[in-house]
């Protein structure tokens, strides 16, 4: 029911993982320094993601996380150089992404209601991001070091998005090209 602490650490070999749906949690460090493996997929069952659960997995591609995930640790994906898609669905993005500098499209789901501080910072290559109208606030230096952020997908109105909170240093984010009323496929 849980991947525990340091479960598969720095196994470089370990390419790829299936993460059965009775699992509920994935400890701290569970898959850090993981740098063979290439995607995850967290399935619905899993409401938890550790500390560094999946920092410095250097070959990380994409992740799909579930819908249950509520709770994800700080910098739980670190230094994932290769990420370059993310779905996320969590009802806070912390900053669990910190320096995935190949990240370029993130599609945040209906769940998520706020950005937290640093969430993406140094994601340089981040170009696109869909922001469902669940936000309320994004803090302070969420997007600072974007600079190809260019489009943002806001699924509500103009109204909206100039009532969301949205925190200094986050001027990639306010510079970008904001189409509003967005409907996801």
């Amino acid at each position: 029911t849980s991947i525990g602490d340091y479960a598969f650490s720095s196994c470089r070999g370990l390419t790829s993982v299936t993460i059965g749906n009775s699992v509920t949690s994935i400890g701290d460090y569970a898959f850090s320094g993981c740098s063979g493996l290439t995607s995850v997929t967290i399935p619905d069952s899993v409401t938890s993601i550790g500390d560094y659960a999946f920092s410095s997995c250097r070959g990380l591609t994409s992740v799909t996380m579930g819908n249950a995930v509520t709770s994800i640790g700080s910098s739980a994906f670190r230094n994932c150089s290769s990420l370059t898609t993310l779905y996320y669905n969590a009802q806070k993005v912390f900053n669990a992404f910190y320096s995935c500098s190949n990240l370029s499209t993130v599609r945040l789901g209906d769940n998520v209601t706020s950005i937290d501080t640093n969430a993406f910072e140094r994601c340089w290559k981040l170009e696109r991001i869909v922001i469902p109208k669940s936000v309320t606030e994004i803090e302070s230096g969420a997007f600072s070091s974007c600079s190809n952020l260019t489009t943002v997908y806001y699924c509500g109105s103009e109204t909206e998005w100039n009532e969301m909170y949205i925190g200094s240093n986050n001027d990639y984010l306010k510079n970008a090209n904001i189409v509003f009323d967005y409907v996801v496929e």
